[in-house]
């Protein structure tokens, strides 16, 4: 699911009808739990991004460091890496490797989606209280 799938979703089941504001209020603990649940779903995949990055940087570590054996520079089509760098630049030849670069995009991305949703169930939350407010003020400018 896209960052712009989820917002559109979002957008659409936060529209509150004014005229059936216990019809919405009934919804939200609904509402609540699909968000709730895409979270979870997105973080679990951050999480596993994550995991991916650690493992990506030990092995571009040891490519780096010329510790790969002849086995795995056959296994994953690479030639050995020829250049004698010191420990310290380790480190900037990782950060501008393209694998590292793709897999911290998308953690990027994927934390983007978690910090949204996150946000979205907040806002379900204050929903509650929008919805009295405005219960209030109907009350108020009908004289009750």
């Amino acid at each position: 699911m896209t960052l712009d799938d989820i917002k559109t979703m979002i957008s659409v089941d936060l529209e509150m009808d004014k005229t059936e504001l216990d019809r919405e209020s009934l919804i939200i603990p609904q509402l609540h739990n699909k968000y709730l649940n895409i979270l979870t779903d997105e973080k679990l995949i951050l999480a596993k991004f994550e995991t991916n990055m650690k493992t990506l940087r030990k092995f571009k570590w040891l490519y780096y460091t010329g510790k790969l054996s002849e086995e795995e520079l056959k296994e994953y089509d690479l030639e050995p890496f020829q250049l004698n760098i010191l420990k310290a630049d380790i480190d900037k030849f990782m950060e501008s490797d393209e694998d590292v670069i793709t897999l911290s995009s998308k953690i990027s991305y994927q934390k983007q989606k978690v910090e949204y949703l996150d946000s979205s169930i907040k806002m379900i939350s204050n929903r509650q209280w929008l919805i009295r407010s405005a219960i209030d003020w109907i009350k108020f400018t009908n004289g009750s």
